[in-house]
């Protein structure tokens, strides 16, 4: 690893220097193992530990097959998704991964007996492998995680809707927490110069979902004025929706949870905040009954903020705990546009405020290749900036998904793979200087 770290370093390295390096047998990773799947049965979700699921360990270097590309991770993140597998919620992913190893003898390298995790990573290419055209060894590259076989028509017209659709390093083996990861060249992208490698590693997920989400026509097609109920504003997932509300002339109600979180929306140049905790807004009467009179004051709250208006489009992914008050909320043929559940699967709402006010429910995952580009790009040019708040070694990961799995974190948590310390890979310094403020925002915390 000695010789690949040297040549990414090296300002004089060419392609063929790096197609030249030895690829090594083995390389360290962030794994869970098959045999432990059922080492949490028993407590509740809070309670599992992703420290005591999460193994550093040196794994074998899968085999390069047609159309992938072997990279050399300089930094990777932790997303939520790091978290579930990490506790086997809400199922053990070697399900995926057995499904994933039946569909070829290609893809039955994914199926071991322990899965290297993670969705994001910045790195350098060292390998490609028969029909790769667009990349070579020693560019630098981020990797969106969508992995998509392409065989059938219902992909070509939105990737995520590829049957074969899988989410790289949650439902597919060799992962970006890890010193090398293996992934479809399809799933890179131009690393952004003016951003370090924990940097621009931060973005990828979070962001490809948010635009998705809120921008594209695919979500809920985000218009100039639109107000844009922002659920976890200050997160990973929200932050990246509060600054593409920003740069699209959409007015944000950011939703958060502490004064301290109310601060960096502030900060990102949102005016309307809502402390939900200052303010004691309860949803559930208990659980099983929620309270439609905390709906209505939070609807109450909402008009304050917009000057009597209903919200647009609330996005969301809390999901039981909020959703009620969601549906509720939006404004007669609105958009209530969901990608996840962190706070409980099983939704519930009152219908008639749906469907007497023909508001829509739109569900939403990920991004396909095209959304995903443009996420990456407008990072690229200094529009949407990382919101990365700390940075862990690869060693740490267990105590970085504790962080998230526990809401101890802002922004986005990083992770360093190969980088031997933060602040390195910048290769356009004057646009960072322009950005400096926009991109530290998140570590002052």
């Amino acid at each position: 690893m000695k010789e690949i770290l040297d040549a990414i370093q090296s300002p004089d390295a060419t392609p063929a220097d790096f197609a030249a390096l030895t690829v090594p047998e083995s390389y360290r990773a962030v794994t869970v193992h098959k045999d432990e799947t059922e080492m949490f049965a028993g407590l509740t979700t809070r309670e599992k530990d992703p420290r005591k699921s999460l193994h550093i360990e040196d794994v074998a270097v899968p085999e390069l097959g047609p159309g992938e590309a072997l990279v050399a991770v300089m930094a990777s993140s932790v997303n939520y998704n790091s978290v579930w597998t990490s506790i086997f919620e809400p199922r053990s992913t070697f399900g995926f991964l057995e499904r994933y190893g039946r569909l070829s003898e290609l893809t039955r390298r994914h199926d071991l007996p322990y899965h290297v995790i993670g969705s994001d990573l910045a790195g350098v290419v060292l390998r490609t492998g028969p029909g790769v055209n667009a990349w070579r060894p020693g560019d630098e590259v981020v990797a969106h995680c969508l992995s998509v076989e392409l065989e059938s028509s219902d992909g070509h017209n939105d990737t995520m809707l590829d049957p074969e659709q899988r989410i790289w390093g949650f439902e597919t083996n060799f992962g970006g927490l890890a010193e090398l990861a293996l992934v479809k060249s399809n799933q890179l992208m131009p690393k952004p110069g003016h951003l370090s490698w924990e940097e621009a590693a931060a973005p990828g997920l979070v962001n490809s979902t948010a635009y998705r989400q809120l921008v594209s026509r695919n979500g809920a097609g985000m218009k100039q004025g639109d107000n844009v109920l922002i659920w976890g504003a200050s997160g990973g997932l929200g932050s990246y929706a509060t600054q593409f509300a920003l740069a699209g002339g959409a007015h944000p109600i950011c939703v958060v949870s502490s004064e301290q979180k109310a601060d960096i929306c502030r900060a990102m140049g949102a005016e309307a905040v809502i402390d939900r905790t200052a303010e004691d807004y309860r949803f559930w009467k208990d659980e099983r009954t929620q309270d439609p009179r905390e709906w209505k004051r939070f609807g109450s709250r909402i008009r304050e903020l917009t000057g009597g208006e209903d919200v647009d489009i609330v996005f969301e992914h809390p999901g039981r705990e909020t959703f009620g008050a969601s549906v509720y909320v939006t404004r007669k043929g609105g958009t209530i546009v969901t990608c996840a559940s962190t706070s409980g699967y099983t939704h519930e709402y009152d219908n008639r405020y749906l469907w007497m006010s023909l508001k829509r429910i739109v569900g939403s995952h990920f991004a396909n290749y095209r959304e995903a580009w443009e996420a990456n790009r407008l990072v690229a040019k200094g529009r949407i900036h990382p919101t990365l708040s700390k940075v862990y070694s690869l060693e740490e990961t267990g105590q970085a998904a504790y962080d998230v799995h526990r809401n101890l974190h802002q922004g986005k948590v990083g992770v360093l793979a190969l980088a031997p310390g933060e602040g390195l890979g910048v290769r356009d310094p004057a646009l960072r200087a322009r950005h400096l403020d926009a991109i530290n925002r998140f570590r002052s915390l």
